[in-house]
């Protein structure tokens, strides 16, 4: 009788996992939309004064006119949805000056400058202002 009894409970084992298995699994849900778009202007972002790091006062702040005259022209100017992008090359590095409206309306100034050398690598954005600067 125990012979029996062995497989038997092994099966009944074996079938409550499959169907505790099946059980767990969950339900499809439907496909739920995206969320709708939400579309952001000059005057959703508040007004906060630039934060100027030591070194980058002739640059943060500025208008695309002044970078102009300290750099010549730009080797990029990319117009995005809430600012641009201009981009100025030299043999010590590449500088990348990014603008944004001072208020709704109003004209784009300097926010944030990157700087890195061709390769890529990160250089000290007050030095290549000053090498990249026109004299």
């Amino acid at each position: 009788m125990i012979k029996i009894a062995i497989p038997l409970i092994l099966g009944m084992l074996l079938l409550a996992g499959s169907v505790s298995a099946q059980e767990a699994r969950p339900m499809a849900r439907p496909a739920a939309r995206p969320p709708a778009p939400v579309e952001r202007t000059a005057a959703s972002f508040p007004a906060r004064p630039i934060a100027v790091a030591r070194g980058l006062e002739s640059v943060i702040g500025k208008d695309i006119s002044t970078l102009k005259r300290q750099f010549g022209e730009p080797r990029l100017d990319v117009v995005e949805v809430y600012g641009r992008k201009l981009q100025f090359v030299g043999k010590p590095c590449i500088l990348d000056a990014f603008l944004y409206p001072e208020n709704k309306g109003g004209r784009e100034v300097v926010t944030y400058v990157d700087a890195r050398r061709s390769d890529g690598a990160a250089v000290d954005r007050a030095a290549c202002i000053e090498a990249l600067q026109r004299r």
